[in-house]
């Protein structure tokens, strides 16, 4: 080799050591780099999320597959320190030299990291394990839905991680006292609802156990000697008898001794600051710089507009002379609308909400022209979690496409699945709700946190126009389950003003339930779910109607400005099409479509 070869190739090679360094531990020449290294620095340490998602092992990779997510307090600031640090880095990249691209991924991740910056003010306010969340069920399901069992090794990382519980509890207990110093105890319903949960979980000795259970039927369905599905099954018992009980029993203990100074306030207003606490996470899970008065007052005004269609309806099919709540308690325990709260009557609903589902997938060519190529599944919700789980929520795909889209439907008493309203909950959950938005957004040719960033509004409003669109082209045929739309309606704008009562204007629990029991017919059980739900996540509920209003204000802007340019499925489009957002960006990606349209004519944005 000559000289000048040896001296190009020393050039290069340097240049290339540059770039790596610049791009793991500094400032990456390409802000397209910094985008990648920004979530993975958040990916990598977080090996719950890597086994979610399962992008590593498209590539043979599973390393993360035998460990859990840090849960500690030095963690935590860890996550404070870096976040600045990219925050600052994201805006020393001149935004003259960036594509219109690039400025869209600029701006929501702008907005996402200052965003958590603010979140990190009240990081300790929250309440962790809670009746509803938190990883005393939340790990559990993890390990028995989530992480794979397709051969020994899998298996060897399942009880890997049985061993770590121990630890990541620990963490969290420590966070937990943390919080107790300040001033932060969760109210005393949550502390019961906890307790109760615990114990109930760990009932039985250990080959009972969840955990044991879901293992020994994966196990035994793999190509292995007997002898070794022995082993690894006594080794699982092992470990949850010697790590999974005493680890539960220590944050029993703790919470037993909550629950002697717990109060019974319950909203985020008796915390330290709690009304900027509020307003910040209402502002959070919005995107919007709404006050907790304004939201309230936009609820009170969407449960008086709903209500007077829904006494329409009732007229018409000939319901008069009750009020609209007693009407909707009158049919939600109407035989003609109910299954038998059997195995039977389960299943029966089970097949009915895979017919709604299919049917709707066959007909929406007139409105979608995105589709995912994922497909969606419908399941009974996991036993131990049904007790206080909301009706139904929806777990994505995986991005190497071994596993679909799930829409888990809580199944615990039969007498909350009213037929009427099962239309509107699939077509919120699974298509063209969430599924059809989450499932394209896995598959955004774009940056890698566009694929995965909760934008609550965002997806949570789009899941709710999804509901409102169905409705538009016809997919509640009869009057019925326009009803159980129109209800489903009213739940998101009664929730306006519930968790803003709750949490803003003092309301005791006692009092939000009793609202809306006033203005529901559901099941007194659904609604103490959903106001302790609101009570444990504040703000979270309102994104949902505030979102969707936001689309639907959106939508009727860019028909008001394009007229005959406007195309139903080219709106769709600009919304789905590059992953989740923040209302306001949202707002200027509207704009700028109707811009582009009206300088250009009809086009359709963006094929996946």
């Amino acid at each position: 080799m000559d000289v000048l070869a040896i001296v190009a190739v020393s050039i290069f090679l340097a240049l290339t050591l540059l770039w790596l360094i610049k791009l793991i531990w500094f400032r990456p020449f390409n802000i397209n780099h910094f985008y990648e290294r920004s979530m993975f620095q958040l990916f990598r340490k977080d090996p719950e999320i890597l086994t979610t998602i399962g992008v590593l092992e498209r590539f043979g990779l599973n390393f993360h597959n035998d460990d859990l997510t840090d849960e500690s307090d030095a963690y935590f600031q860890k996550l404070i320190t870096m976040t600045g640090k990219n925050l600052e880095i994201l805006r020393s990249y001149p935004r003259e030299k960036q594509t219109p691209e690039q400025q869209l991924s600029t701006d929501i991740l702008d907005w996402f990291l200052e965003n958590q910056i603010l979140e990190y003010e009240f990081m300790y306010h929250n309440y962790p394990i809670n009746q509803l969340f938190g990883e005393q069920n939340e790990l559990p399901n993890f390990m028995i839905t989530l992480h794979r069992i397709g051969n020994k090794r899998d298996a060897r990382n399942y009880i890997k991680r049985l061993s770590k519980f121990g630890v990541k509890f620990d963490q969290i207990l420590d966070g937990l006292r943390i919080r107790e110093g300040k001033g932060v105890i969760p109210p005393k319903f949550v502390i019961e609802r906890v307790l109760n949960e615990m114990r109930n979980f760990l009932e039985g000795d250990a080959k009972e156990n969840i955990l044991f259970t879901a293992f020994r039927d994966k196990v035994g369905q793999l190509k292995i000697s007997e002898v070794v599905k022995e082993t690894l099954l006594q080794e699982a018992e092992r470990e949850i008898q010697q790590t999974i009980i005493p680890t539960y029993r220590r944050l029993i203990d703790y919470f037993e001794h909550l629950e002697m100074i717990a109060t019974t306030d319950d909203g985020v207003w008796k915390l330290p600051n709690g009304d900027a606490y509020y307003e910040r996470q209402l502002q959070s899970h919005t995107s919007t710089k709404l006050k907790p008065e304004e939201v309230h007052n936009i609820g009170l005004r969407e449960v008086d507009r709903i209500e007077t269609e829904m006494r329409e309806i009732l007229n018409n099919v000939g319901l008069t002379g009750k009020s609209i709540v007693q009407h909707m308690k009158d049919l939600s325990q109407d035989p003609r609308f109910l299954y038998p709260n059997t195995d039977e009557g389960r299943n029966q609903a089970l097949e009915d909400y895979r017919l709604i589902v299919t049917h709707i997938d066959q007909n929406l060519d007139e409105i979608f022209d995105l589709r995912p190529s994922a497909g969606v599944e419908v399941e009974r919700m996991p036993s131990f979690r049904e007790e206080t789980a909301p009706g139904a929520y929806y777990m994505i795909p995986s991005l190497d496409g071994k596993r679909p889209g799930v829409f888990y439907v809580n199944l615990r008493d039969m007498s909350e699945v009213q037929k009427y309203g099962m239309r509107t909950l699939a077509y919120h959950e699974a298509i063209p709700g969430h599924h059809f938005q989450l499932a394209l957004a896995l598959k955004f040719k774009g940056p890698t946190f566009r694929k995965f960033i909760p934008f609550t509004a965002y997806v949570e409003g789009w899941a709710l126009y999804a509901e409102k669109i169905a409705r538009e082209f016809g997919f509640f045929d009869d009057p019925y389950s326009e009803l159980g739309y129109l209800e489903s309606e009213l739940f998101r704008a009664v929730r306006l003003v519930v968790d803003t009562g709750i949490h803003q204007k003092r309301w005791t629990r006692e009092q939000a339930i009793a609202y809306m029991d006033e203005h529901l017919g559901q099941p007194i059980e659904s609604t103490i779910t959903e106001v302790e739900r609101y009570i444990v996540i504040p703000g979270q509920a309102c994104a949902y109607k505030i979102g969707e209003l936001k689309i639907v204000e959106l939508r009727e802007r860019a028909q008001s400005a394009l007229g005959e340019l406007f195309e139903i499925k080219t709106f769709h489009n600009v919304l789905l099409q590059t992953g989740g957002m923040p209302l306001e960006i949202l707002e200027n990606q509207v704009d700028d479509y109707i811009t582009k349209t009206l300088n250009a004519g009809p086009e359709t944005f963006g094929s996946m």
